[in-house]
């Protein structure tokens, strides 16, 4: 009898045991009842009837990366290129993933390189390079639309490398040959205008500022020779000044002496004679003189006329 007990408490535990199911973290799993999808089981201790339910499949639903290989494609302007991506993608529904494709990480690699191809026949070589940003968004949009059915979200799309035949490498660096001549000409012929521009303005400027100084030379010259005739007006009217000062006060003295000495007056028709003689003398050394002829021998009568007339003067 307690053989018979034994018996059915170990066949029990071994029933409870392979009934038990431990569902990872990260994982869900489907379960099946007679062969027919019943329930998904999520994290966790689960249990199933044995005989009646089975897991038919259980897996992550982590996000997951698909590494596309390198394949040839033609772009729109018939040049031949390689071009492998990578692609993120995670299940969000476990049920779908698992009865609506049958392979699908298999598929997905196939759906993904029908869309790059798709996608560089729409563009020119030129445009594979400079437009990948807007390539990966169009093949996200893309794939994840086409892959909805199967349960699967694509979070992220990546061209890597984009690699043109040997020849079209070839000609393309042939062209990027020229072209970085071609800049370099350009900026060499920019410096050489650029330079000529700065040395013609260098030679205008400094023209402009010799002018500028020759003007002033002229003015402060000019301002100069107008002071220095100033200064010499001044003098000679000043001289002029004194002269007649000079004069004012010898006829003063001269009045005075002829009022005091009675023989005075001899002396003052002397004096007189005297000084006409010596204006005579002082027209000929001007430039602008006229010759005067006079005969030494009527000098003491020239003398005497003049005292006469100084005679004659006093007495009208």
């Amino acid at each position: 009898m307690f053989g018979w007990f034994l018996a059915l408490l170990i066949g029990g535990g071994g029933v409870a045991l392979s009934s038990a199911k431990v569902i990872q973290q990260g994982n869900e799993a489907l379960v099946e009842r007679l062969g027919v999808y019943d329930r998904k089981l999520e994290p966790g201790l689960k249990f199933v009837i044995p005989g009646l339910e089975r897991v038919a499949y259980q897996g992550t639903i982590r996000e997951r990366v698909l590494d596309i290989p390198p394949q040839p494609s033609i772009t729109r302007d018939n040049v031949s290129i390689t071009v492998d991506a990578v692609v993120y993608w995670r299940i969000v529904d476990m049920e779908k993933a698992y009865y609506k494709i049958q392979d699908l990480q298999f598929a997905m690699v196939n759906l993904v390189l029908t869309q790059i191809r798709a996608e560089m026949g729409k563009l020119e070589l030129d445009e594979t390079f400079t437009a990948r940003s807007k390539i990966n968004d169009l093949l996200l949009q893309e794939l994840d639309e086409a892959t909805d059915p199967w349960g699967v979200k694509v979070t992220r799309v990546e061209l890597r490398d984009i690699i043109p035949s040997q020849a079209v490498q070839e000609s393309m660096e042939l062209q990027m040959s020229a072209e970085r001549r071609k800049r370099a000409a350009i900026l060499n012929s920019e410096g050489e205008r650029e330079a000529a521009v700065n040395s013609a303005r260098g030679k205008a400027e400094a023209q402009v500022l010799d002018a500028e100084a020759r003007q002033k030379s002229v003015i402060l010259q000019a301002e100069a020779e107008q002071k220095a005739i100033v200064l010499r007006a001044q003098a000679e009217r000043q001289n002029q000044v004194l002269k007649a000062q000079a004069t004012a006060e010898a006829i003063q003295i001269v009045n005075q002496s002829l009022k005091a000495d009675p023989n005075a007056p001899e002396a003052g028709k002397m004096l007189l004679a005297l000084n006409y003689l010596e204006m005579g003398s002082t027209i000929g050394k001007s430039d602008s003189s006229k010759v005067m002829f006079m005969d030494p021998r009527s000098i003491p009568a020239t003398l005497q006329g003049m005292l006469s007339i100084v005679d004659n003067g006093k007495e009208g």
